[in-house]
């Protein structure tokens, strides 16, 4: 069961009001297709698991307490992907006004450390904490996205980039019944054809459209919950550490 005291989706105000809370924590995900087997909130859920996995970590290993927020499901999306059904895409304007009134609500409360786990590729955060950062200079805003935290290649045969082995094979180990990999296409995607887009030389937006058939970006035939649990697990305990060290006074080393 999950710990009241750490997770704001099973919380109270009973609960929650005598405690002292070091960091909050903000889930960020997306509300798109993710291939033929996985839940459109898909990048929401497991940001939000993971997160919790690692407050409670940090709340045995550091001392250290975390309150993880309900997650957002407001994702920035490609073309093409507009064109699936209930894919919403939410601005760039649109996300900074959600995290504006959520930094800006905690500030109000005397918190000061505020830590995104990002879920979906699409989301874009750092201008947003710069701007918020004029406003709030004594309020510390940290990104990250969950899925880099660790190695993949480590854990999984084929990782790759949308609905893999390795979303899968987390969604499979924390919400087994929301997965039928039958149903899942095999993920074939193409990509640029010009070398310069394909090395990075400049960044567009991938037509959704033009690089799926299934919305899928890697073949999630061979995802287990074992590489699931083993992943989430590497994961939320490096995580922990973040936690904890985000609560340090001084982050710099001196010079």
């Amino acid at each position: 069961m999950t710990d009241k005291t750490l997770d704001l989706c099973v919380s109270n105000y009973g609960t929650a009001k005598s405690l002292d809370y070091a960091l909050a924590v903000l889930p960020w995900g997306a509300t798109e297709p993710h291939n033929l087997h996985l839940p459109y909130l898909t990048d929401a859920i497991l940001s939000h698991d993971v997160a919790v996995d690692a407050a409670a970590i940090a709340l045995e290993k550091y001392g250290v307490r975390a309150m993880v927020l309900a997650p957002v499901a407001m994702g920035a999306q490609n073309p093409g992907q507009r064109d699936l059904k209930f894919c919403i895409h939410t601005r760039q304007e649109t996300q900074k006004a959600i995290l504006t009134d959520i930094a800006t609500s905690l500030y109000h409360q005397g918190m000061r450390r505020l830590l995104i786990v990002n879920g979906h590729g699409g989301n874009m955060f750092k201008g947003m904490i710069r701007d918020l950062a004029v406003d709030m200079p004594d309020m510390l805003i940290a990104t990250s996205e969950w899925f880099k935290v660790m190695p993949a290649k480590d854990f999984f045969d084929h990782p790759d980039d949308h609905a893999d082995e390795l979303e899968t094979s987390v969604m499979m180990h924390y919400h087994p019944e929301l997965v039928d990999l039958s149903t899942a296409g095999d993920g074939q995607a193409g990509g640029f054809a010009p070398e310069t887009l394909r090395q990075g030389v400049a960044w567009i937006p991938r037509n959704w459209g033009l690089v799926s058939r299934d919305t899928g970006i890697g073949d999630p035939r061979s995802a287990t919950a074992d590489k699931g649990k083993r992943f989430a697990a590497a994961v939320a305990a490096r995580y922990a550490e973040l936690y904890r060290d985000l609560t340090l006074d001084n982050l710099y080393r001196p010079f």
